[in-house]
């Protein structure tokens, strides 16, 4: 491949259809798959082929084709296992998103294992969907919300911070192990491991990781794992919660109804065996299935592979940018690239960075300008009222790049900021 690059983004491009299409009028560069990833046609087909040749319901037809559905929905969570590292599909819950993943853990495990006064230790990285849930069960319980800080340079977490927070015993540590806005990759294998010295459960947010770089929840030490199939080539309306065998079976669900039992009589139940007793009624079916054409297609290209590809990228887009006079970076910079994702947050002074992404719309390229569901990083540690983000994944290149760059001349023109 050219460029030293393993991957072949022109034969990448090729499966998805939407390089096909232009906005406003030029080809489209799209650099916002922090948000949500774009589909390869491999994905695309599996769900028109399960309702095309197999829609059934699952885990109660005998015939051919609910069969066939229920043999393809729990395939799709063994394929998923083995991509994560976990034991077997008794660890998988399929949810909606990364959200309901977290909710679920914070309204089945902590209702019954947070008390009043109890610790709930979360960082200033995180996304809503990893910070709201545990507001509220604070407010719930009464608990006590900690916050990891992060270093003078806002860039990754201070240990020193962390360490005197476990002091206090936390009953849960929730952290993600990729910043959506700094890209930061933290060391969630050592947080784990300190924070089961002090009795910790661990939940890791591994939206913006699970997609980007090998995962293995086994060699990392959590109790929760929390991820999306829309970021990982996969469809939107359907997540994974990872759980320990021994955690899980302990936690209650939290929907009752069909599927999610074992046996019902008039006043009584019992629940069915892990993991189907978190998933109650029928289940998002194509989701599973398309989830799982999503992971054969990651495993195809190989997840090694797609975290060099976009560790060099991000490199070539911190050297474009640091050369730029009057761009702010956000995170960790070029040579950090080690321990940052494929997100590159940036800032123009001069231009807000909404007027940033309406100009970066009219070249054709799609990138996101505001708080990204981070509020409370962006606007009360980083100090901003929004920031501009680029975002890579296998599809692009060093040229979807350059056009960023060239895009960032035409807003320091339109504002003369030169």
């Amino acid at each position: 491949m050219t460029n030293g690059y393993e991957i072949n983004v022109e034969d990448i491009k090729k499966d998805f259809p939407i390089f096909k299409i232009n906005m406003s009028g030029k080809p489209l560069v799209y650099l916002d798959s922090a948000a949500t990833s774009q589909k390869p046609q491999q994905v695309i087909d599996s769900i028109v082929k399960y309702y095309s040749e197999y829609n059934a319901n699952i885990h109660r037809g005998i015939y051919d084709i609910a069969e066939r559905a229920t043999e393809e929905y729990t395939n799709s969570k063994e394929k998923l296992a083995n991509l994560i590292g976990a034991n077997s599909v008794r660890n998988i819950v399929y949810v909606r998103n990364t959200t309901e993943a977290i909710n679920l853990v914070a309204l089945s495990w902590g209702n019954t294992n947070i008390e009043k006064g109890d610790h709930i230790l979360i960082s200033d990285m995180e996304h809503h969907s990893n910070l709201v849930p545990w507001q509220l069960l604070a407010k719930r319980k009464g608990a006590i919300l900690d916050y990891i800080k992060l270093d003078s340079n806002n860039e990754k977490f201070d240990m020193e911070n962390f360490k005197e927070n476990l002091e206090k015993n936390p009953k849960i540590v929730a952290v993600t192990h990729a910043s959506n806005v700094l890209g930061t990759i933290n060391d969630v294998k050592y947080i784990t491991k300190e924070a089961k010295k002090h009795g910790s459960v661990v939940l890791v947010d591994g939206a913006q990781s699970a997609p980007h770089i090998p995962v293995n929840v086994k060699s990392i030490g959590c109790d929760f794992f929390a991820l999306s199939a829309h970021k990982m080539l996969g469809p939107t309306g359907i997540g994974a919660l990872y759980g320990t065998e021994e955690i899980l079976s302990s936690m209650e669900p939290l929907f009752g109804g069909g599927d999610m039992i074992d046996a019902v009589t008039r006043y009584s139940h019992s629940w069915n065996s892990l993991p189907w007793k978190f998933e109650a009624g029928t289940s998002n079916i194509e989701g599973g299935i398309a989830f799982g054409a999503a992971i054969d297609y990651l495993n195809t290209v190989g997840m090694e592979k797609i975290r060099r590809h976009e560790e060099k990228l991000v490199k070539y887009a911190l050297e474009s940018l640091e050369s730029i006079k009057n761009i702010e970076i956000y995170g960790p910079k070029k040579d950090e690239t080690s321990i940052k994702s494929g997100v590159v947050s940036f800032g123009i002074n001069g231009a807000h960075p909404h007027d940033v992404a309406e100009i970066f719309n009219s070249e054709g390229i799609a990138i996101r300008a505001g708080h990204h569901c981070a509020m409370p990083l962006v606007t009360e540690v980083l100090r901003k009222g929004a920031v501009s983000r680029m975002s890579f994944y296998l599809y692009n290149n060093e040229e979807d790049i350059d056009k960023a760059v060239a895009a960032i001349s035409k807003v320091k023109k339109i504002f003369h900021l030169e």
